[in-house]
């Protein structure tokens, strides 16, 4: 549990270096707990919609849609529902917006320290802070940074600080 709560403790600190077991117990915690905050979200809008449906307030109609352009034929079918949202918004109650508000609350107070510890992630590998923008390249940018979240960081001291994982581990196979 201190590897989950670590992140929380060097809330707003982007210097030094962090192990990937701190990363990594971190993202678990983060997780487990919107998992478990979004399970009983779902578990309350299925059953928000089930009583707006015994209530009458669900429609649902098929639709199907023929085509024939200059492009040749096309057909499309399908079936759609609506649920009546003043019904949704009476039925899902003053419990599920808080559920809502405590959802929107935790991704806004763990923003932060997940920006410091994947930051400090990349300074273990002796690699810039600033590289935790290739998130933001489309497709292959997360999946670059995710792989730099499993790589092993630099043994000994590096330009931004001690081994997380001790001193002299540099010195150990010599």
């Amino acid at each position: 549990m201190n590897w989950m709560l670590m992140p929380l403790r060097r809330y707003a600190d982007f210097n030094g270096r962090s192990r990937r077991k701190e990363y990594w117990m971190w993202t678990l915690f983060n997780v487990v707990v919107v998992g478990i905050l979004y399970a009983i979200l779902m578990g309350m809008i299925f059953s928000a919609t089930s009583r707006v449906a015994e209530r009458g307030g669900v429609e649902s109609y098929e639709y199907s849609d023929y085509d024939s352009s200059d492009s040749g034929f096309s057909y499309e079918s399908g079936s759609s529902t609506n649920v009546d949202p003043t019904m949704f918004a009476e039925e899902f109650g003053t419990g599920g917006w808080i559920l809502v508000g405590l959802l929107v609350l935790w991704s806004l107070f763990t923003l932060i320290p997940n920006i410091a510890v994947t930051i400090r992630r990349l300074h273990d590998q002796d690699k810039s802070g600033w590289m935790i923008l290739l998130a933001f390249i489309p497709l292959v940018g997360g999946i670059i940074l995710l792989v730099f979240m499993f790589l092993e960081g630099t043994r000994g001291p590096n330009r931004f600080g001690p081994d997380p994982k001790g001193a002299g581990h540099a010195d150990t196979f010599r």
